[in-house]
């Protein structure tokens, strides 16, 4: 028949209303059929969806509809990450409660998602800042309190002066605030923390075990959770009279081996012999509070210049009394990591070789390539850090850095001062315990009181949840909750006294730590329920950014191994598999240079290709538009391109398709006009193809071919159905693509006989399994155009709950070989054949090839030897 054009913007609204009504995507938690848990990480309502969340949306979409046609019971739901200080910006910035800004951009995402067609749960919709959602949290926060996970001290924590609030040492990115991009400064504040560190060696095991995680982001862990087999040494202080009480400085390394190169003690600025010092020296007491005002995490002591001071304090080296070496501040170690004091051997460290030759210590070589004379091997701007043999170590020279390791752990150990070890072997981790108090409003409420006489009181349980005050004002800086004139204070749960509530508010990270338990039961009272949780749980396909390597999926197993410890859930890891996909970038345009450069946004770009050139004009002006280069896509470079206006122009299934086209997943995809337009080309040739044969192919069975022209279309379709259910199986989306479009050009004329009327019975219904076979492969990932290709076949039922089809293993077997053609040893030739064709067969075909004619030049070949479906050699 005549098809018209297919018209995404009538076709796409329609079904998705037919999902809606049919409640296709909704969850049911007693359902018999095995489980499938696919979550993309939920977004920031920040008011717009951008091309990132297609991409990212549209592949979980893909494994949810696949899976939910593979036979199993889907949950694959969606919510908002939705507390933060971008709310509380915008309240400042543009008088607005954060509430009301936060709830606007939601209903305006979720209108937009919603337009995408994703196969989503939206009756388990839930915000992070619902109070239904935050009550729970702050059930689990007096849990975790009860089993000893949560306590308070007074710590340094990295202060943003922009958003004015804590950071976590995850938080801090080459020394700022990973969202106001601030130099971050060093406060002594009372926090609240999670004791991640009670977890630290079963974190780190346990990523072994996560086999379907990609081994970048576990390495990531690794590093991060940073286990270290060390020794605790103590350095007893020489006599002085500015210190007398002082006897010793404990130091923690992992490289004992290396004693006899230390030519200086470095502390922390918050050690307590820094801090005697510093009261006695206002010079070190003013060096001191410069130090703190660098960050507290890794990142930014890395960065950081290295400074130092000497304190005039010297320590005798643990194996010569004799040998004094100078103990400085210095403003790169950490008082809360190891014991606040290490000693530097700068041939073996670049950060103390650095310090070294700036301050003019010595430096001792005592590690050496094993190739190396040691008579002239020498350290003086690049220390050697690799593995080699001892020297100038005394009793441990020609040994290797392992076994002077074990040596003077032994005899450090045996040596006793004071009745103790004058070394103790030591595991210690870079992990710290997660610091979750935040000075700011627009987050849950931490569930305390204060009590003079009583001390801290956890808020009793029926007394939850704890509710943010919405009559909050943003007109100066600061924490709302500080200046509330009545929500601060409360009666003591226990005494009945006056009290006042803990105003500072949780880490938002918290807040997506367990979103996917609760997912699985939003309408329990208590946190989860547990037989839910454990029967969904883990997610079996997590989706997201590699951003998230270390925050949000450390902190999530985290909160697992915690919610076990509280009966919430029965597992330590939240997710099985993890993918992180790339992102999607595009070309950057402006007109201009330096400071007076103007981006331009791509709808206002013309690009011409003239004489093998691209060229860019301003569609308005005329003017030329400068090309540069290919970036992700960012606001400050205007280089984004609106969903909405691609899906209002092409539809969503052309955009979908296209993001899932164009690249591997986990490498960026380059958006471009041309590569939009040639997806929508292909959406509009299936539906041509298929309708146009709609009328013939309606009245014929669905049936695969035996035998003639037909079986050949039915050996594609069933082997790109094989191919594609694994492609799918392994997130091969691109792989995917690219084999159907094989699919349809083989298609495209058995299809046009059809509709022609030329084809007989059994090629009508062998084209019409393989065009079932088609939709069904598409409909993952352009689902509207596959319902209304599934209507027009003559199907009544919903392809959305459609079982996938199965192949047919006696079709997809590959019958023919093809063997390379070798004249003397030479290739000239390959020979397509069938693989159980026998000798005189392959023969006669070799030497009806018109190369190896040519190459015989009329000679009658001696012999041919044939390797059976390997190769043939022609000898001459």
């Amino acid at each position: 028949m005549a098809s018209e054009r297919y018209n995404p913007r009538e076709v796409e609204p329609r079904w998705q209303q037919q999902w809606n009504e049919a409640k296709v995507f909704e969850t049911a938690n007693d359902d018999p059929r095995d489980k499938y848990y696919v979550l993309e990480m939920f977004p920031y309502p920040s008011g717009r969806i951008h091309m990132g969340h297609v991409r990212n949306y549209a592949m979980g979409d893909v494994v949810a509809r696949y899976k939910r046609a593979r036979g199993y019971n889907v949950l694959h739901p969606m919510g908002w990450d939705a507390f933060g200080m971008p709310a509380e910006n915008a309240a400042m910035k543009n008088k607005v409660h954060p509430k009301t800004w936060t709830y606007e951009n939601i209903a305006s995402m979720r209108k937009q998602l919603k337009s995408m067609g994703l196969s989503l749960d939206w009756s388990r919709e839930f915000a992070t800042c619902d109070v239904e959602y935050y009550h729970r949290q702050q059930y689990l926060f007096l849990d975790m309190m009860e089993k000893g996970l949560v306590y308070r001290k007074n710590s340094k924590v990295n202060w943003d002066p922009v958003d004015m609030t804590v950071l976590a040492n995850e938080q801090v990115i080459d020394g700022r605030g990973w969202r106001s991009d601030a130099l971050v400064e060093q406060r002594e504040l009372t926090q609240w923390f999670f004791k991640i560190t009670d977890f630290a060696q079963d974190l780190l095991d346990q990523l072994d075990t996560l086999d379907q995680w990609p081994e970048k982001v576990r390495l990531m862990q690794k590093n991060w959770i940073g286990r270290s087999e060390g020794m605790t040494i103590r350095w007893q202080v020489v006599a002085s009279a500015t210190h007398p009480d002082l006897s010793e400085i404990k130091v923690y390394t992992t490289r004992p081996d290396t004693l006899f190169g230390a030519s200086f003690l470095a502390i922390s600025a918050d050690h307590p012999v820094a801090k005697a010092a510093a009261a006695q020296s206002a010079e070190i007491a003013a060096f001191c509070d410069e130090c703190r005002k660098t960050g507290t995490s890794v990142a930014a002591l890395e960065t950081a210049e290295k400074m130092g001071m000497d304190t005039g304090i010297r320590v005798a080296h643990p194996f010569d009394a004799s040998w004094q070496v100078p103990v400085y501040i210095a403003n790169f170690v950490l008082m809360d990591y190891g014991t606040g004091a290490i000693f530097g051997c700068p041939s073996g460290d670049q950060r103390d070789l650095d310090f070294a030759n700036k301050y003019g210590l010595p430096v001792v070589p005592v590690v050496m390539p094993a190739n190396e004379d040691k008579a002239t091997f020498a350290i003086t701007d690049e220390a050697y850090v690799g593995d080699g043999i001892m020297i100038n170590s005394r009793f441990l020279d020609g040994m290797s850095p392992e076994a002077a390791f074990q040596d003077v752990a032994s005899r450090l150990g045996q040596s006793q001062i004071d009745g103790a070890p004058q070394g103790e072997r030591k595991v210690n981790f870079r992990l710290r315990d997660w610091g979750i108090s935040r000075q700011r409003y627009w987050g849950c409420p931490i569930p305390v009181i204060h009590c003079e006489v009583c001390g801290v009181v956890p808020v009793p349980k029926k007394d939850l949840p704890v509710k943010l005050p919405d009559d909050v004002t943003f007109d100066v800086p600061g924490n709302p909750l500080d200046r509330h004139p009545t929500w601060r204070h409360v009666g003591c749960p226990q005494c009945g006294k006056a009290a006042r509530r803990e105003t500072d508010t949780m880490d938002t990270f918290v807040d997506s730590s367990w979103y996917y338990a609760r997912f699985t039961a939003p309408w329990e009272d208590a946190p989860t329920d547990p037989r839910a949780a454990d029967a969904w749980l883990p997610v079996d396909q997590y989706i997201g950014g590699i951003e998230h390597a270390i925050l949000h999926l450390l902190y999530s197993r985290f909160f697992t191994r915690a919610m076990r410890a509280t009966g919430h859930v029965g597992m330590d890891e939240p997710f099985k598999g993890l993918f992180t996909q790339g992102m999607v970038v595009h070309e950057t345009y402006s007109r201009g240079e330096g400071h007076g450069r103007e981006w331009i946004e791509p709808i206002f770009v013309k690009i011409d290709e003239i004489d093998g050139k691209r060229q860019a004009t301003h569609l308005e002006s005329g003017e030329p538009i400068s090309i540069g280069s290919i970036e992700k896509m960012s606001k400050s470079k205007k280089n984004v391109v609106d969903p909405d206006d691609i899906i209002a122009s092409y539809g969503a299934d052309t955009a979908r398709f296209f993001v899932l086209s164009d690249s591997p997943p986990e490498r960026d995809v380059i958006w471009s006009e041309s590569g939009v337009e040639g997806a929508h080309r292909f959406v509009q040739r299936v539906w041509r193809l298929i309708s146009e044969a709609a009328d013939v192919l309606q009245s014929a069975p669905s049936r695969a071919a035996s035998e003639g022209e037909a079986l050949a279309i039915s050996q594609i379709a069933h082997r790109t159905l094989k191919q594609v259910q694994a492609d799918y199986d392994r997130l091969g989306f691109n792989k995917a693509v690219a084999r159907i479009y094989e699919l349809v050009n083989a298609l495209a004329q058995p299809l046009a006989t059809v509709a022609a009327g030329k084809a007989d019975t059994a090629m009508v219904s062998a084209v019409r399994e393989a065009s079932e076979i088609l939709v069904h492969l598409i409909s993952p990932m352009t689902p509207h155009l596959a319902e209304e290709c599934w209507r027009v076949l003559g199907n009544d039922d919903l392809l959305a709950q459609a079982i996938w089809p199965a192949f047919d293993e006696g079709l997809v077997v590959d019958n023919q070989i093809t063997m390379p053609i070798q004249v003397n040893g030479k290739k000239r030739a390959d020979l397509t054949i069938a693989r159980d064709a026998d000798q005189t067969s392959i023969e006669q075909a070799v030497l009806a090839l018109e190369s190896i004619k040519a190459a015989l030049d009329g000679k009658t070949p001696k012999k041919i030897i044939i390797v059976p479906q390997r190769i043939v050699n022609v000898v001459v």
